[in-house]
């Protein structure tokens, strides 16, 4: 038995090179400690180091890891589209709607009354500012009379359409421009590269040429999302190893851009607000790398909000708008919650235009901000 012991030259070897038919009993070497070792994954992780403050990003691969929208579905016509932004509206609306029924069910317009309007808009996100207007405009008009909760509606709907009109502004592309620069900041879970891909789809079916950077290089998940919108929508994409310099992939991606003559460039960001110095430095970066292929670059900054987050979405417009010159809103999300009135808000306090609003999943829930139409879903009339 000593003499056979052909174990001990096997041991000898490394335990790397350690062949795998092993007799059974040998088998204890296997599990060799550097298994670890093959995992040189890590480095790119050391992104969330930062973590501690969990105030505003709590949503990052959630949002990435929801299903892509179908894009065979047909556009809606004008009706439907009215038809889908109701809906989405619908529980904003009903907050609103229930809680003016109850307060002006045979009721004269008195001091008491206005004063439960102006908490029920409150409460419905249009902030105080915008909820004193709108009853001091209502007051001014039917004060002391007997007022119906569908006059109410009508009123408070000619309002905020009045508000949200100024703001209601197409995405334009310069057709002089090639690319014309769109920079897509925002908080993770926003929807940011999601709406990249519809936009972007818009832009095609408009007969534009258009081409995707991939600039949030430290969610893998972003990257291969928009890299999915890029073979969907036939465009190109600019993308680099998880990690890379986002601001080295946005000259690369101008320079190309502007090589091919491409109609639009849309550049995804990251938006880890937790290490919120560290964002801000990385997009003012990002913002003079461009001009020096650019110096007018980027023409257009879209900041996505989610709308969700209600009164939130007001320090998220302020936080972005130091760090780049954010000169557009999207929001998405719409059909999410009961806060759709944070537009007004938005609208009131910020006058940035808002370019486009989300009420849905599907490719064609993307839509240009239409006020009038808004106005009356939220207040729960009918659209024409």
């Amino acid at each position: 038995m000593t003499k056979t012991e052909e174990p001990r030259k096997e041991d000898a070897l490394p335990p790397e090179t350690e062949p795998a038919p092993v007799p059974p009993e040998t088998a204890a070497p296997a599990p060799d400690p550097v298994i670890p070792e093959p995992t040189p994954e890590p480095p790119p992780v050391a992104e969330p180091a930062g973590e501690p403050i969990a105030t505003l990003e709590p949503e990052p691969e959630a949002e990435d890891a929801e299903p892509l929208p179908a894009l065979e579905e047909a556009p809606p016509t004008k009706k439907g589209w009215f038809s889908r932004l109701k809906e989405g509206l619908a529980k904003s609306s009903s907050k609103l709607t229930d809680g003016i029924t109850g307060i002006f069910t045979k009721r004269k317009l008195d001091d008491e009354a206005l004063e439960e309007l102006e908490d029920l808009l409150i409460t419905a996100d249009l902030g105080p500012a915008t909820a004193a207007k709108v009853t001091a405009e209502l007051a001014r008009t039917r004060f002391g009379k007997e007022v119906s909760p569908e006059e109410v509606k009508a009123t408070l709907a000619a309002e905020v359409t009045k508000i949200v009109g100024p703001v209601a502004k197409p995405l334009v592309i310069d057709p002089a421009l090639k690319p014309h620069v769109i920079l897509v900041v925002g908080v993770n879970g926003t929807g940011k590269t999601t709406t990249i891909g519809k936009l972007a789809r818009q832009f095609r079916a408009e007969g534009k040429t258009v081409m995707l950077a991939a600039g949030d290089t430290f969610r893998a998940a972003a990257v291969s999302q928009l890299k999915i919108w890029g073979e969907r929508t036939g465009c190109p994409v600019v993308s680099r190893d998880t990690g890379a310099d986002a601001a080295g992939l946005a000259y690369d991606a101008v320079e190309r851009a502007r090589a091919e003559a491409v109609d639009v460039l849309l550049i995804d960001t990251a938006g880890r607000l937790q290490n919120k110095a560290g964002l801000m430095d990385e997009l003012r970066k990002i913002v003079r790398v461009i001009k020096k292929v650019d110096e007018t670059a980027p023409h257009t900054t879209l900041l996505t909000l989610d709308a969700t987050t209600g009164q939130n979405a007001h320090s998220q417009v302020e936080i972005f708008r130091d760090m780049v010159s954010v000169n557009g809103l999207i929001l998405t999300k719409l059909d999410g919650s009961a806060r759709g009135g944070v537009l007004v808000s938005l609208a009131e306090k910020f006058k940035l235009p808002v370019h486009a609003i989300g009420v849905g999943e599907g490719v064609y829930d993307l839509r240009p901000f239409d006020a009038e139409a808004f106005a009356k879903s939220l207040m729960g009339l009918e659209t024409n």
